[in-house]
């Protein structure tokens, strides 16, 4: 059964920096062939939607995060990378990777951002 593995959360002070990994298990790479996003959910609060990826290479950033987050695939196009500097106290969340086309999520990984 195909999951969705990620990697790169952590405790960090704002104004720091962590990158979070999402790759695929199993055979064959689901992140390789589909579009992927980056969701996250603060407690109290709904999951939302971060950032996106396509397969052409089109991105798409909530407006919370434009200039600070960066999402990009790796050279194999295996992983998919979700860059994220200058991290604010607000950014603490789970954040969980997700496959559009099958509607798979990830475990989710945790950031905390403290102040």
């Amino acid at each position: 059964q195909v999951q969705l593995v990620e990697s790169g959360g952590g405790l960090v002070q704002t104004g720091g920096s962590l990158t979070l990994s999402c790759a695929s298990s199993g055979t064959g790479s689901i992140v390789k062939m589909n579009t992927m996003g980056r969701y996250r959910q603060a407690p109290g609060n709904q999951r939302e939607l971060v950032e996106t990826i396509t397969l052409g290479g089109y991105t798409y950033y909530a407006d919370s995060v434009k200039a600070r987050f960066t999402i990009f695939r790796d050279i194999a196009g295996n992983a998919v990378f979700l860059q994220m500097n200058s991290l604010k106290p607000v950014d603490t969340a789970i954040y969980f990777c997700y496959v559009y086309r099958i509607s798979l999520w990830g475990r989710g990984t945790q950031v905390t951002v403290s102040s």
